[in-house]
């Protein structure tokens, strides 16, 4: 191994600042001197990234560590390889990194962030732990701690360490969104006060949303529905009207995937994979983390959470150009690609966030019913279960959830009849697989899974070719990370509180109800 080289400490500063030509004045300095080329490509790969070369950063931080592999470099590759999605990579230099973990707070946030971002939250909690120990002061690395904490399922931690950042920076709104999430909050032990005081003072946009679905959600654990669903029509309202959305868009990737199942259909399969993997789709917030976590119970499953690897694989293969994973012209290019490379791709795709030798293994991402053609061609032994649930309970669970906010397919998440429309187009490509592909998905309904725990999880069972065992009636306590918003209520048995829970809002949904009807969908 090389000597070790200085680290710019000017360099760093400037990256920290945003002066990334000064960083690029600074590593063309260090690039003169015999013993700072490494650092010369690592400050160049670095500005480069944060412009949006991230290939040339890629190329130039590979530079660096060829010569000096320090930790601190193999961090920042590895965040990297996710924004180009080498997942496979990252986790390869994670590995390395792990020889010689960086010495810096960012870099052992930067792997944790990593290791998150594949999956793996108990690897990631170490990294965490010592950059908040190295830098306590920094709320957003004790953010990713307490983050992390909390998809553990380690409640009481997690709250303790966001109260700090509260007790420092009161208008975190993302403290106060997680804070809100981590348990159903009492009448006795709640932060509604807190949070109304919170939510006047943020600004319009993020923090406002943010604080808003935080208010909401702990105003409906303290029994005051009515006032929370008022509160929740505005902030989805002000969210709307900033948004550039028209359902048209949807529209368009739906028919796309019905128009291109026939050349999915007549499409080559060569070299298909034999492997056997559960995929759980459906409307999000309809069961999927539920069913997720009873597969994961048994001894020949584990689940490895939602991945975008079979929209990856697609996109891949479709060679399209565009900057959406998802859109009419990637679909119709996808139908007419190699299935069997699909296939491939997405089981090499996954395997890097597999963590045991289960033989089997479930991905939740509820998407992927935009791929159960190509799923059902690509992946010939897959299985897949569509979740089903009352069409008014899925949309207003779905207007209740704050999504990633910068992800451009959930739009339709802030106004009720937006989401009508597209649960409608939904179910209509649910009938679609239905008479295309015979006896393929399994679609289950969400009420009769509460109302029959255990006569619906061994029809789950046999559907995935799984022995029975008691173990899945026992979800509530699996200990793997649950890192989706039903994270707190998948650590409780079953229960029936989200059933029917439309008919406490029925008069405000009325005009959801009058719209699916004229669609042909019965509300019962």
């Amino acid at each position: 191994m090389a000597a070790a080289e200085p680290l710019s400490v000017a360099g760093r500063a400037m990256l920290e600042r945003g002066d990334f030509a000064g960083a690029r004045r600074v590593a063309a300095a260090r690039m003169a001197e015999a013993s700072g080329k490494a650092e010369g490509h690592f400050l160049f790969g670095m500005a480069d990234a944060e412009i949006g070369r991230v290939l040339e950063g890629i190329g130039q931080i590979e530079q660096a560590i060829a010569i000096a592999p320090h930790g601190e470099y193999r961090a920042q590759l590895a965040r990297l390889y996710t924004l180009v999605r080498r997942d496979g990579d990252a986790a390869a230099t994670l590995r390395a990194a792990e020889t010689a973990p960086p010495a810096d707070a960012l870099g052992r946030d930067t792997m944790g962030c990593v290791y998150a971002r594949l999956g793996d939250h108990d690897a990631a909690l170490p990294h965490f732990v010592v950059a908040v120990d190295l830098a306590p002061d920094n709320d957003r690395f004790r953010y990713n701690h307490a983050a992390t904490l909390s998809f553990l399922g380690r409640t009481e931690e997690a709250e303790a360490t966001i109260e700090v950042i509260l007790c420092r920076a009161p208008d975190d709104a993302r403290a106060h969104h997680l804070l809100a999430g981590l348990r159903k909050q009492t009448p006795a032990r709640n932060h509604v006060p807190r949070l109304r005081d919170a939510h006047d003072r943020a600004p319009p946009g993020r923090d406002r949303l943010l604080t808003g679905y935080a208010l909401v959600k702990e105003l409906e654990d303290i029994g005051l529905a009515e006032e929370g669903f008022e509160k929740l029509v505005a902030v989805n309202a002000a969210h709307r009207r900033a948004l550039d959305y028209n359902v048209k868009r949807d529209d368009a990737i739906f028919d796309a995937v019905e128009e291109s199942w026939p050349l999915v259909k007549q499409a080559p399969v060569v070299n298909r994979s034999a492997e056997a993997p559960i995929l759980v789709i459906g409307m999000p917030r309809t069961g999927t983390t539920l069913v997720d976590r009873i597969l994961a119970s048994h001894p020949d499953v584990e689940s490895v959470g939602e991945l975008q690897a079979l929209p990856l694989a697609a996109k891949g293969a479709s060679q399209t150009r565009s900057r959406t994973v998802l859109d009419p012209a990637t679909m119709m290019a996808a139908a007419q690609s190699d299935m069997g490379a699909i296939g491939r791709d997405y089981m090499d795709r996954a395997s890097h966030h597999r963590r045991t030798q289960a033989p089997r293994f479930v991905d939740k991402f509820p998407g992927n019913f935009f791929y159960a053609g190509i799923a059902a061609r690509a992946l010939p032994n897959a299985t897949i279960v569509c979740l089903r649930r009352h069409p008014m309970d899925t949309i207003l669970a779905n207007f209740r959830n704050l999504f990633a906010t910068g992800s451009r397919y959930y739009d339709y998440s802030y106004d009720l009849l937006d989401i009508a429309a597209y649960y409608a187009r939904f179910d209509r490509l649910m009938a679609f697989w239905r008479e295309v592909l015979p006896g393929r998905i399994l679609e289950l309904s969400y009420e009769a899974l509460i109302e029959d725990q255990e006569g619906e999880s061994r029809r789950l069972l046999a559907h995935c070719a799984l022995d029975w065992t008691d173990d899945c009636l026992d979800f509530h306590t699996h200990a793997g990370a649950v890192s989706t918003p039903s994270a707190a209520q998948v650590r409780r048995p079953i229960y029936r509180d989200s059933v029917a829970r439309w008919r406490q809002h029925s008069l405000a949904l009325a005009p959801v109800r009058a719209y699916l009807e004229a669609q042909g969908i019965i509300v019962s």
